[in-house]
């Protein structure tokens, strides 16, 4: 897992915050300096926190659990979809669905019709339809496609959040305060980092900034990815040698229970015979 270095994040533009009378106060601590009245960010403070971000996110991801992206501003959209999708993770780039979270089960009862409607198109019952219905059914089908399609393999909360932009997406962080989940964000000098675990101080604005930031957390998701599999694989050797092993036990003691039998019919055998006569 390799952190960027104080050159690449300062090529990607994270270092630039907004307006020195558009800042939250709360982020005074990451802020280095102010410039032509623009805040400048901390980049060893971006460096720092975002090593500690991706190694809580490798130890999520190693565990088997969820982590879900979220981003609904233009210039994030693209590059949370194309980074999620490269880990197998859940995203939301379109408008947030109010209670996602707190209201997870109704969410996957939306999920659960959008399956219904693809079974409908497989096993003949649209051809029993009129042209009006299915006209409204596949405009709903588009409708949930757009807003849930990201999140349609994400049967049970997901264990993380990752926002870009915590200002924009209050209210996914707000949902993920209120269920204890924690909470992974890019944050800007005009945002409050109170509602946040971990805070990664970065140009929010910026693709460039974005993307950097994104390669990384994604880079170590998919190293805890990659060793759980690894340790399966291993964890599979090891049982398919103990099995043997096992059978090998078995085997043994059943013959020394057969062993231990044996004299003691023979003697039995022994005794009823002078009876007999």
């Amino acid at each position: 897992m390799s952190t960027p270095t104080f050159d690449q994040l300062l090529e990607a533009g994270c270092h630039f915050g907004h307006l020195k009378r558009k800042w939250n106060p709360a982020m005074a601590p990451y802020i280095f300096m102010e410039r032509n009245g623009i805040h400048i960010i901390d980049l060893y403070k971006t460096a720092a926190k975002l090593d500690e971000a991706a190694a809580a996110l490798k130890s999520i991801a190693k565990s088997g659990k969820k982590v879900l992206f979220v981003a609904t501003k233009k210039q994030a959209k693209q590059v949370i979809a194309d980074k999620a999708q490269s880990v197998n993770m859940p995203y939301v780039i379109e408008r947030w669905p109010g209670g996602m979270l707190t209201n997870f089960p109704t969410i996957r009862k939306a999920v659960k019709k959008m399956t219904a409607i693809d079974k409908m198109a497989t096993d003949g019952t649209f051809d029993n339809l009129s042209k009006r219905e299915k006209l409204q059914i596949t405009r709903q089908r588009a409708k949930l496609e757009k807003t849930l399609g990201s999140i349609a393999d994400l049967n049970r909360l997901p264990s993380a959040l990752f926002v870009v932009d915590v200002l924009k997406e209050r209210i996914a962080v707000a949902e993920a305060n209120r269920l204890g989940i924690p909470v992974f964000a890019m944050v800007d000098t005009n945002s409050d980092p109170t509602n946040v675990d971990f805070v990664i101080p970065a140009n929010d604005d910026a693709s460039k900034s974005i993307d950097l930031i994104l390669d990384t957390v994604c880079g170590a998701i998919a190293e805890g990815l990659e060793e759980r599999k690894v340790e399966k694989v291993d964890q599979q050797a090891a049982e398919g040698e103990q099995a043997p092993r096992r059978e090998r036990r078995r085997v043994s003691r059943s013959a020394k229970a057969e062993n231990a039998e044996a004299p003691a019919t023979e003697a039995a055998a022994e005794t009823a015979a002078p009876a007999a006569e």
